[in-house]
């Protein structure tokens, strides 16, 4: 098989509507298969010691979830958890139970499957004073949509559809490697994660260059509500690039193949970020509060390992902190520190996992460098994302399965 072959086979792999089949990995090795459905009990199919001696669990929160790709809240203080469903819609969860009505429902917009649809969403960070919403989805042509929405006034609880609002059509060549996460950081700025593009090894050398949004993390301001078309966001002056000739403004890293999922670390304000890798290696980046600009990398780089030469430039870029090869998955879900001290064994640690073989690792967020993650789980999931409840607990969201989970000291 090809390497071009193989990475796109790869890479579809990560988002798969419907039930999963087992299928083959680049060496030969079987993925895990997700079953639809599920009771709600606390499974621990391999536990591991965390390294503060407690072993974790996942309890299941809900189930009737149609490919559940990412989790988050609003942050008004009303403990609702927020699923985005792959096909085009947000689903809710309070108390435990699935609202059967979607919060926003988009999917006569997006086209959906593969690595595209509904990916990611952020509320603005004066929800619900401001009543703004961003979602990122893939529209008919194919193209990454960065829109916002607002609350319905006369549906209280609800989206509405009509009121989108486009800040960002981005062209995409190719319909794998879309990243999709968006995060508000500290600043109140806007955080976008762009992939490369698509097809295998970034043939258009997009993680590089400055002049395509592809292959980045973007920073925008989305100042009020009041926000119009013609004007939908502001370019931070303090963005790396602005100065730069050639350069697109809202670039504020380089260096990305396919971020998928990252967050803010409320604590430090440091950005984590999990980056697909090509053909052998997965990584997990930091991004430290203050600095900004870095080049990640890739496609010099796979990890921390010269991407098709023996020997390669390294000036200038910033390595992971933390990668993992295809021995122990194939495609990183980028997670988050979890400062709860309601599970022992993963507070103050950074956690992370792995979509193909469920593997789940934690690591000590503090200091710069590569280190070794810890295994704490071999969940046997599809895990597709990972976010924070209000209270702080750790939520997963199961592809596969449609299941809604969240971390808990093993039984």
């Amino acid at each position: 098989m090809s390497n071009h072959t193989t990475s796109v086979a790869r890479a579809l792999a990560v988002l798969i509507l419907g039930a999963l089949a087992v299928s083959a990995c680049k060496d030969g090795s079987a993925r895990p298969s997700a079953s639809v459905g599920g009771s709600a009990a606390t499974t621990a199919p391999s536990a591991i010691a965390a390294p503060a001696g407690e072993a974790i669990a996942l309890e299941i929160v809900t189930a009737g979830l149609t490919s559940p790709v990412d989790v988050t809240t609003a942050g008004d203080g009303s403990g609702r958890i927020f699923v985005v469903e792959q096909g085009g819609t947000i689903r809710v969860v309070a108390n435990g139970a699935l609202d059967p009505a979607p919060f926003l429902d988009i999917s006569d917009r997006l086209t959906s499957g593969g690595e595209q649809g509904l990916l990611g969403l952020a509320f603005h960070p004066d929800y619900p004073t401001d009543p703004r919403l961003f979602v990122d989805y893939t529209n008919k042509a194919g193209a990454t949509v960065i829109a916002s929405f607002t609350l319905d006034p006369a549906t209280p609880g609800r989206a509405d559809p009509d009121t989108e609002l486009i800040l960002l059509t981005i062209d995409q060549p190719y319909p794998n490697h879309n990243g999709g996460a968006l995060a508000f950081g500290g600043d109140g700025m806007l955080y976008i994660g762009m992939g490369d593009g698509g097809s295998g090894g970034d043939p258009q050398g997009n993680g590089q260059r400055l002049d395509t949004l592809l292959g980045k993390i973007l920073r925008i301001d989305v100042g009020d509500a009041g926000a119009t078309a013609e004007a939908p966001y502001v370019i931070p002056p303090t963005n790396p690039f602005v100065d730069t000739a050639g350069a697109l403004p809202e670039i504020w890293l380089r260096g990305l193949r396919n971020p998928w999922r990252m967050r803010f670390d409320d604590a430090t304000g440091d950005l984590w970020i999990g980056d697909v890798g090509q053909g052998d290696w997965e990584e997990i980046d930091v991004i430290r509060a203050g600095t900004d600009g870095q080049d990640l990398g890739w496609n010099i780089m796979e990890g921390t390992h010269c991407f098709r030469a023996l020997v390669c430039d390294q000036a200038g870029l910033t390595l992971p902190i933390a990668e993992y090869d295809h021995g122990s998955g194939c495609s990183v879900v980028g997670g988050v520190v979890a400062r709860s001290d309601t599970v022992p064994g993963i507070h103050d640690r950074y956690l992370f996992a792995d979509y193909c073989s469920g593997n789940v690792w934690t690591l000590d967020p503090a200091g710069d460098g590569l280190r070794e993650p810890d295994l704490i789980l071999s969940s046997g999931r599809n895990i597709s994302a990972i976010g924070l409840a209000e209270d702080g607990t750790v939520l997963l969201t199961d592809l596969g399965g449609g299941q809604l989970l969240r971390v808990v000291s093993a039984p």
